[in-house]
């Protein structure tokens, strides 16, 4: 106890646990390996005991404390630690991650995508008289893509109907198309390429 009024007393350690959870946060997040010293800082914890507390983790994820063998591994590199996916398991994930992450659309996919998202059901035709350009080819990627569907068949001229699918809402993020933003004013309506049933 120090006679100094002003004097704070020295905080208490972390215990061992307590800076292996605090770590585990951090490692789960970062994208490039962290040497003792950052995340010491981090976590607020002296060096030894991140150093401790990462060995722990270490057996730990290793299967050596009686536990399973994880799928990820702590692994040292560059003199900075991090999380990283057991080599066993690098061919799973590398086809997970190219299924998860499909080739982006192209702009003129985009805008077919826009006017089918705000005009359905929306004939091809109909598409394309708004677009000014052939949309066969696009039309045929968003399908492949499961962005859109054929909604129905028109019974008077057997032209086909799109609509836009639940993964295109999956894929921006909202619950419903009345969520997409409001933009059609300021579009070319179109209406040359719509009937007068359309129109309506």
């Amino acid at each position: 106890m120090t006679d100094d009024p002003h004097a704070q007393e020295p905080s208490a350690p972390v215990a061992t646990t307590d800076v292996a959870r605090r770590l585990e946060a951090i490692l789960l997040i970062v994208e490039e390996p962290q040497s003792l010293v950052s995340l010491a800082a981090a976590v607020g914890s002296p060096v030894p005991a991140v150093r401790q507390a990462v060995e722990g983790l270490v057996a730990d994820y290793d299967g050596e404390t009686g536990g399973p063998v994880r799928g990820f591994e702590l692994r040292e590199v560059g003199g900075g630690w991090r999380l990283y996916v057991r080599e066993e398991h690098d061919d799973l994930v590398s086809e997970f991650v190219n299924a998860q992450a499909p080739s982006r659309l192209s702009q003129a996919a985009l805008e077919t995508l826009a006017v089918i998202a705000y005009k359905q059901p929306v004939t091809r035709g109909q598409v394309a008289s708004i677009r000014a350009v052939n949309v066969d080819s696009v039309v045929r990627t968003l399908l492949s893509r499961g962005l859109i569907t054929e909604v129905f068949t028109d019974a008077e001229t057997g032209a086909i109907n799109y609509g836009t699918t639940g993964a295109l809402l999956v894929n921006l993020g909202i619950n419903s198309l009345d969520e997409l933003p409001h933009i059609s004013p300021l579009l070319d309506d179109g209406a040359d390429g719509f009937d007068e049933e359309a129109r309506r």
